[in-house]
């Protein structure tokens, strides 16, 4: 069999991915290493199966396309402000302290810093594809270090932008221009090459502005005429062709076209369309990415390092820790250090896709030679390859760590088989706990603040240390004997941790949560939470209720506004839960029901008499508005 022949070499990578990745997801290693395993044994350098996989690791970058289109998706204006000082501070600083790093170490190595500054930004993208596989399959995705490794990784995806503007002015000598279309990774030539630096990176911001306002202003409506024809197949046709174009666009200015779709997914992340998209998009994910990691795997160029092995696994070693130390020192000065900083910095050790962009790119403008490009290339895919190896090491380290944090002097965890269990004692926690006490239940304390259990000790209330987010402490404290948890944290995605982490482990248990607030509620409630409440709703009734009085209205009609605002805002909580998750549907159900509330408490307040209001939940009057103002709207 002809080892060129497209179908064989397709044959021959889903036999070995078949055999491989099973085996590697049994050992522990995750199926992005057995992928890369399985294309290193049958590449050129191995079985010699596929003697050319550059064909088919072009085709399988597809799969990096469609899943930097799925990202950009998700990333709604309110996600990136919410997560703007992870973004913006720890992925900023990262970035520009590995292309720091790169420009002080290039002259040790015989290098001007323009090349050292080019290798630095081009190692400073980590894989997201690797990563956030492998966060995804350990379950570590969901967790406060999870989201914070997301919000690194997504600053880096956006800062190929102006990296890809940049490097044409880094270029150090004009006669490596000669190699444009000859850089690793094989990407030909944009069609802007030929032109000054300053023309190639003003057709960059063009383009990238004209997809923006093609994908603000054009394509919405052509998906909103396409899905009024009912045919899913050209709408998932439509979708592709979004991708595709997106993805084509950059490729001929130049820009890698995994670029191109994450902006055109940006542009969507906020259209009334984007589940759908999102739904008809996720199948052909996870096949093309597999193939690109077996295209990856085949690509590494043992040749390279069978002949200078001291230096490539050297460089390959440097890369790892010059990335996880600035890593780790950037967490630990944002407080973020200690375990969870280290799976985070070993994590983002690695280059990534984009790698290979910039490797070709700066290549071809002239800002490094071949040589050095192909060596780059290398150390990034053994990087990338032991990824997997990086994520097990630092579990086991950030294991390791948590002995010491629990040996600090603040004695052994106490529960004496307690009725409830409370996670976090602060003045939440402490107000519950002592109406519990007083009634004559027992009740055991965790709270992860060393220093506040010190100071809650000195004035003789028992509280045990620890992190309630983990299974074995949660155990520890009584989470098997006890009935009710009461998660009561300050940090919102820690009580979520908590949450899904006892739902799990301790069925058994009755979970009541403390919300920050109307959003944090929907997300608790995901988590199957028995009960919750609102942390300010209580109060600010209460202090509207007062207000009320102060302006003169009588106190009974006072408190008779308080409780119908209660009865009608815990209603339409309820009622609003089914349509968390989708912001258009949401907004739109919540101003109508919104309307209706305020309409329905002024006509109760106006038609108040003198009767105690029922403590039932009685709703006839909001249901027969409601069904009223339906019939109407018919």
């Amino acid at each position: 069999m002809d080892a060129q022949n497209p179908l064989f070499q397709a044959f021959a990578f889903l036999v070995a991915a078949v055999v491989s990745v099973p085996i590697a997801k049994r050992l522990g290693l995750g199926s992005v290493l057995g992928y890369l395993i399985a294309g290193a044994v049958i590449g050129p350098f191995g079985l010699k199966l596929v003697t050319d996989p550059a064909g088919l690791r072009t085709a399988s970058e597809f799969g990096v396309v469609i899943m930097l289109f799925l990202i950009g998706l998700e990333l709604e204006p309110r996600l990136l402000w919410r997560m703007r000082g992870d973004i913006f501070g720890l992925g900023l600083t990262q970035v520009i302290a590995t292309g720091a790093a790169g420009a002080a170490i290039a002259p040790l190595l015989g290098m001007g810093w323009q090349t050292g500054l080019a290798i630095g930004l081009a190692i400073a993208i980590s894989c997201t594809s690797i990563v956030l596989q492998t966060l995804r399959e350990k379950g570590l995705d969901t967790t406060a270090m999870g989201r914070r490794t997301f919000a690194v990784l997504l600053f880096q995806d956006m800062s190929v932008i102006p990296m890809l503007a940049l490097f044409p002015f880094l270029a150090i000598a004009a006669t490596h221009a000669a190699d444009a279309g000859h850089g690793a990774g094989g990407h030909a030539a944009s069609m802007l090459s030929d032109y000054p630096p300053w023309m190639q990176a003003l057709g960059v911001f063009s383009a990238v502005a004209a997809l923006i306002l093609a994908g603000r202003f054009g394509l919405r409506p052509i998906f909103r005429a396409v899905a009024k024809t009912g045919l899913r197949e050209i709408f998932t046709a439509l979708a592709l062709l979004t991708v595709i174009g997106a993805a084509l666009l950059m490729q001929i200015v130049g820009l890698s076209p995994a670029l191109g779709a994450f902006v055109a997914g940006v542009v969507l992340a906020d259209s009334e369309f984007r589940r759908e998209i999102e739904a008809d998009i996720e199948p052909f994910r996870g096949l093309l990415l597999g193939l690109f990691f077996l295209a990856v795997g085949a690509s590494i160029d043992f040749a390279l390092l069978s002949r200078e092995p001291v230096m490539m696994l050297g460089l390959t070693l440097g890369l790892i820790v010059l990335k996880a130390a600035i890593m780790f020192a950037i967490l630990s000065g944002a407080k973020n250090g200690g375990p969870d900083g280290v799976i985070t910095a070993l994590g983002l050790a690695q280059g990534g896709e984009f790698t290979f962009v910039l490797a070709a790119f700066g290549a071809q403008n002239g800002v490094f030679d071949k040589a050095t490009a192909d060596a780059l290339v290398l150390c990034v895919s053994l990087s990338m390859a032991v990824t997997p190896l990086l994520f097990i090491l630092a579990q086991a380290i950030a294991g390791r760590m948590h002995g010491p944090e629990q040996a600090r002097d603040l004695g052994p965890i106490e529960h004496n088989e307690p009725d409830i269990l409370v996670a976090g004692y602060g003045r939440f926690g402490q107000i519950l706990t002592r109406l519990l006490a007083a009634n004559g239940y027992r009740t055991s304390v965790l709270d992860h603040d060393a220093d506040q259990i010190e100071l809650v000790r000195s004035f003789g209330n028992k509280a045990n240390y620890g992190d309630a987010s983990r299974v074995d402490l949660l155990r520890a404290a009584g989470a098997e004997k006890a009935k009710i948890l009461v998660i009561a944290v300050d940090e919102q995605d820690k009580a979520l941790e908590i949450a899904e982490n006892a739902r799990k482990h301790f069925p058994h248990l009755t979970i009541l949560a403390r919300a920050f607030d109307r959003r944090h509620a929907y997300e608790l409630l995901r988590r199957k939470v028995d009960g919750l409440e609102r942390e300010t709703f209580e109060g600010s009734v209460r202090l509207a209720v007062a207000a009320l009085r102060h302006l003169g209205m009588p106190a009974f009609a006072a408190d008779r506004a308080g409780k119908l605002f209660r009865r009608y805002d815990e209603r339409l909580f309820t009622d609003m839960a089914k349509h968390w998750g989708d912001l258009d549907a949401y907004r739109a159900a919540m101003l109508g029901q919104r309307n209706l509330v305020e309409d329905l408490l002024r006509r109760d307040m106006a038609a108040f008499r003198s009767e105690p209001l029922d403590d039932g939940w009685d709703t006839e009057s909001l249901d027969r508005e409601a069904a009223s103002k339906a019939k109407i709207a018919k």
